[in-house]
């Protein structure tokens, strides 16, 4: 049995990490991510985990973990930004609102499919020309679902959450190793009592 990482992700890759989780190879589906018509956020972001994971080659007794991060304002889904210009009408667009992070995690193994959403409300402040100029130099917001990365210098931007930080950073570690273990990947946590 082997764990495939579908995602070319370094911080989901890190996540893993964080709790002794490495797998033995990382292959990122190539897949269309864009929204049908009229398709809601959560929905949507389910879709694409599960369309990942499937479309990741390997041997039936193989574990494949795929996962999809979207921002949804609203009924809006706030994807990765085409270039700085979008990702400052996505900055403004949040400034001083909540929003939802959704991260749905899918994981394969032969024919079966477990799926899991987890959804955390984020409040971004309302940002100055200054900070709003100061983050697209940066160039943090490549590739960020939403353009921003709670993670990075992004976090300054963020002063409330409720909910999975894991979950927004791109994958939901909790929940994310309760389907490895029910797809059977041995994983270890602390028992009670022991060190973490």
């Amino acid at each position: 049995m082997r764990l495939i990482l579908g995602s070319g992700s370094p911080r989901r890759l890190d996540l893993l990490r964080q709790v002794g989780i490495v797998p033995d190879a990382v292959r990122p589906p190539d897949i269309d991510e864009d929204p049908g018509r009229g398709e809601l956020p959560r929905p949507y972001c389910a879709r694409l985990a599960r369309e990942k994971a499937q479309a990741v080659t390997a041997e039936p007794d193989d574990i494949v973990l795929c996962a999809d991060t979207t921002v949804a304002l609203g009924r809006r889904i706030l994807g990765k930004p085409a270039d700085a210009a979008e990702a400052a009408e996505f900055l403004v667009a949040l400034g001083g609102r909540r929003h939802q992070v959704i991260t749905a995690v899918a994981v394969r193994r032969g024919d079966r499919v477990w799926t899991r959403e987890v959804v955390t409300a984020v409040k971004m402040k309302r940002l100055s020309d200054a900070e709003l100029n100061g983050y697209l130099a940066s160039g943090e917001w490549q590739g960020k679902a939403g353009g921003y990365a709670i993670q990075g210098l992004g976090g300054a931007l963020v002063p409330w959450i409720s909910g999975s930080f894991t979950g927004v950073v791109g994958l939901p570690v909790a929940e994310t190793v309760a389907l490895l273990a029910a797809a059977g990947y041995p994983v270890h946590t602390p028992q009670q009592g022991e060190a973490p």
